[in-house]
């Protein structure tokens, strides 16, 4: 896990990312498979993300209220699903998918959802490779940016995050910390997908919202339901 540091020096990069020979991504979409058949590698990663992204933002809530214990009984339902030989399956998945998050920043879920089998013309979903992405994000991100100044980002359509990270992996290849400087509201209206944006942004360190909705006919606002917006632990003040 990451902790969130308060001075942006020294530089270069902020991250130094750790590598222990192991493709954590691969594990994962094995892992993935190793249990598909009564269930499609599709709905075994929205559950995954559905318990994983819960986990997250329920640990960072101390007023236990209404929108707090419908999430927790979101998360007992879906890992329910499951026996004890696949709820084992699912937490070396969240132990791989930590890992993987260490070394390198990158679209990690998406790629897995691509690599497993879970994204096909029956879901119609499908991330943009990263790749392009940070051409993207090279062209779009200011080149007068100056350390301490906020940088905002809006994204109406988030999939996975993709965006946002090449965004974060631009800042921190120039120097700056994006963990310091990033704004983020994201939304999409896929629950799956917003659940893959948040567990993402959470766990690379990112200071933003995800919101689940209709970016042009719900955009975000300050009295949106709070059952359908997810805020990152260091948008709540959490160290991880």
């Amino acid at each position: 896990m990451f902790i969130f540091e308060e001075n942006t020096r020294p530089r270069p990069a902020f991250h130094t990312f750790r590598n222990d020979g192991v493709n954590h991504k691969k594990e994962v979409v094995k892992l993935i498979q190793s249990i598909s058949g009564k269930y499609s590698p599709h709905q075994i990663l929205s559950d995954f993300v559905t318990v994983f992204a819960i986990s997250i933002q329920n640990s960072c809530v101390l007023h236990r209220d209404k929108v707090w214990h419908e999430r927790e009984r979101l998360y007992n339902d879906t890992i329910n699903r499951y026996d004890e030989d696949e709820k084992n399956v699912f937490y070396k998945m969240a132990a791989h998918l930590t890992l993987a998050f260490e070394s390198e920043i990158g679209d990690i879920l998406g790629e897995i959802y691509m690599e497993s089998g879970a994204g096909n013309k029956n879901t119609g979903q499908f991330f943009t490779p990263f790749n392009l992405s940070l051409a993207t994000a090279e062209l779009a991100i200011p080149e007068n940016l100056s350390e301490g100044e906020t940088f905002s980002m809006n994204e109406p359509s988030a999939g996975a995050g993709g965006m946002i990270l090449a965004m974060a992996k631009v800042l921190n290849e120039k120097g700056f910390n994006y963990q310091q400087c990033m704004r983020v509201v994201a939304q999409d209206l896929d629950w799956t997908a917003a659940y893959m944006c948040y567990i993402q942004m959470s766990m690379y360190g990112i200071n933003g919202i995800v919101v689940q909705g209709d970016t042009l006919m719900e955009p975000y606002h300050a009295n949106y339901p709070r059952s359908r917006v997810f805020r990152t632990p260091k948008n709540c003040g959490c160290l991880m």
